[in-house]
């Protein structure tokens, strides 16, 4: 799949016969194993993603990557969808204990799961209503509004809080 360059970002972005992507910049630079990393995944998904080369090294930054051509943004959006793998809690349907570690059951945005609270610790406040939760396994749950949790949810999560 290949896609033209972009005017306003003046690059290109296409797969090669191995299925990596391949960056073209428009001064004829070519990078092949290029991959998308958003700057900030949890507070603003749908802003800020930097292509980096294979070593890190950012190549490309896009603000606002609506602007992007349709095909550019799919070919990104697809090699995300790859690598970033953050259920989102929608309800905590039950808690072993209160007392960690305990394992929860809860549904996500991917289905119902059951996971192990190693320890208090593991829920981190990224803001007034935004939870980011680490499993024993180091899968990061994440609750983006506390209050947008029914009751139930909410009186379980608070004894952890």
């Amino acid at each position: 799949m290949s896609a033209a360059p972009d005017p306003q970002h003046r690059f290109s972005l296409e797969r090669d016969a191995f299925g990596r992507l391949v960056l073209r910049l428009d001064d004829g630079t070519v990078q092949a194993g290029v991959v998308p990393v958003r700057a900030f995944p949890v507070t603003a998904p749908g802003e800020g993603i930097s292509i980096v080369s294979a070593e890190g090294r950012e190549l490309v930054w896009i603000a606002d990557p609506q602007r992007l051509a349709p095909q550019v943004r799919a070919l990104i959006e697809e090699a995300l969808a790859g690598r970033e793998f953050m259920p989102e809690i929608r309800r905590i349907a039950a808690v072993s204990g209160y007392v960690t570690p305990c394992t929860w059951e809860v549904s996500t945005d991917r289905g119902d799961t059951r996971f192990v609270l190693p320890g208090e610790e593991a829920i981190r406040r990224l803001s007034r209503a935004t939870l980011l939760i680490v499993d024993s396994h180091g899968v990061h749950y994440l609750v983006r509004d506390v209050a947008a949790l029914d009751r139930a949810s909410r009186k379980l999560l608070d004894r952890f809080l």
